[in-house]
């Protein structure tokens, strides 16, 4: 195995993976759920209680104890770590979907369930932050495998699948996995997914797809579900790569020639999520199995078609129900900045599930925990130009001509300003949301959408947790595949892991 691969911890406190400040960030984080949650400690609650619950969550083991513990947090932090370990049992983390999360103990156990182990298999590749696993896991998947090289989406991807084992997640480029793939996969695959960055595409009869070396990560792609022969495949990708399909089904013949393939642009905005969103969704599955069950791809992919003719188009505002008002942040180069105003990274809120979309959304029922709902940071002008919009507006509207700062360019930068219009699907979330919101303004605040927002758009469950800062926060949720549409995905390839 390669030495440049990581693989996570089940330990989400582990200093060998995560810097010293992330790991004190993510202390803080488990205090301020506990604050919110249990705000009394026991004052009965003994050394003996405190000492077993920090090493539950994996904050003190045999290679770190109390000294170094209040080392790594500084004493204010670890004084309130061990108050908060008076207010809660393991009996409390592990019936509550928030705390369990944080426990190295829980997600043990939860990792070795029978019920989890009995799942049909699946590998992730270039998993992000993990939309496209999510909503397979919800129609009844179990990850064994996943990859990415960015480590803000993996830490993601790791909190908040904590049934997946953290030595099945690994941090590395693919290039130094796919060529022994099987030495990282120790199960029969039912299913590969993944969506690999294609940043070339050639015309045909010219240089194919594969051989572009800017799209060598979608060559691994192929060169892995090759190796590993799964049942089915699914494979995203942007509506650009419509024009060389043609030459990606010669690729995938050509490595993986016992696959029957098709290939189909598909609209989110038809499969339930309140967003434009189109992506063009490869399915491949291997023809000993297709012939089994007297099937193809096209029939596969006309059936996840038949579920997208059911829905209706669902508007931008069921996604922003239930979200309190907020502002913008006045404050520059300050991302730790909360206040009532803008907002706070974890805040306690009852959630408002009146709309069919969030109950949808949210399969394991209404929470009391927000993450993610914090504004960023404007200035003066781009505030004033919120304000004065109305929905559905562009940087063209003579009612910002006067202070568009773009006014020259015009032509170019229409949409570089665009208010959100709450009665239709949004437009497209994009991974540029981490350079600034102006393209996302808030239909009725004057400020961008916070990235619980976009990731509600997106399909996101409201117990998914985004860690990082602002811009991989936003960047995450960018690029991420809806999971409501990888469910229904999802859903149909099941069928034929039995």
């Amino acid at each position: 195995m390669a030495d440049n691969v990581k693989y996570l911890s089940s330990n989400i406190f582990n200093l060998e993976i995560f810097t010293k400040k992330e790991v004190v960030s993510m202390i803080e984080n488990l205090v301020k759920t506990i604050d919110l949650l249990l705000p009394e400690a026991d004052p009965e609650a003994s050394d003996e209680h405190v000492a077993e619950m920090l090493y539950s969550f994996g904050l003190t083991d045999s290679t770190r104890d109390l000294k170094q513990l209040k080392a790594l947090t500084g004493k204010t932090l670890y004084d309130h770590l061990l108050e908060s370990m008076k207010k809660i049992s393991k009996e409390d983390v592990f019936a509550n979907r928030y705390l369990r999360k944080y426990s190295k103990e829980y997600r043990e156990i939860e990792s070795t369930d029978l019920a989890q182990l009995a799942k049909p298999t699946l590998v992730d590749l270039f998993c992000g932050s993990g939309g496209l696993s999510l909503g397979l896991a919800q129609s009844g998947f179990r990850v064994i495998f996943a990859n990415d090289i960015e480590k803000a989406a993996l830490q993601s991807y790791s909190f908040n699948h904590p049934e997946i084992p953290g030595d099945q997640i690994t941090m590395g480029g693919i290039e130094n996995i796919s060529s022994h793939i099987n030495d990282y996969v120790n199960e029969e695959v039912d299913m590969v997914a993944g969506g690999p960055p294609c940043q070339g595409f050639s015309e045909a009869n010219r240089q194919r797809l594969i051989d572009d070396p800017r799209n060598k990560l979608y060559k691994y792609y192929v060169e892995s579900v090759t190796a590993l022969q799964p049942k089915v495949f699914v494979m995203e990708n942007v509506k650009g790569m419509l024009k060389v399909a043609c030459q990606v089904l010669e690729d995938f013949n050509n490595s993986a020639s016992h696959y029957d393939i098709y290939y189909k642009v598909l609209n989110a905005r038809n499969f339930g999520v309140p967003q434009n969103r189109e992506r063009l969704i490869y399915i491949g599955i291997r023809k000993d199995i297709a012939d089994h069950y007297k099937t193809s791809a096209e029939e596969v992919m006309n059936q996840i078609l038949n579920k997208s003719g059911k829905q209706s188009d669902r508007p931008l505002s069921e996604a922003l129900a239930g979200l309190r008002p907020l502002e913008a942040s006045r404050v520059k180069n300050n991302p730790q900045l909360e206040n009532e105003k803008i907002g706070y990274l974890i805040d306690k809120e009852e959630a408002v599930y009146g709309s069919k979309y969030l109950q949808l959304i949210n399969p394991d029922g209404q929470g009391n925990i927000v993450f993610n709902h914090k504004s960023r940071y404007n200035n003066d002008r781009d505030i004033e130009i919120y304000g004065r919009m109305e929905p559905g507006d562009r940087s063209d509207s003579p009612k910002i001509a006067d202070i568009m700062p773009y006014t020259s360019r015009k032509d170019i930068f229409k949409d570089k300003y665009f208010k959100l219009i709450p009665s239709v699907p949004c437009k497209t979330i994009t991974a540029h949301m981490k350079f600034d919101c102006n393209m996302y303004i808030h239909p009725s605040q004057a400020r961008g959408l916070t990235p619980r927002e976009a990731a509600r758009i997106q399909s996101y469950p409201d117990d998914f947790f985004f860690q990082g800062s602002f811009t991989k926060t936003y960047q995450q949720i960018g690029n991420s595949v809806p999971p409501l549409l990888a469910r229904a995905i999802g859903q149909e390839l099941i069928k034929f892991t039995k």
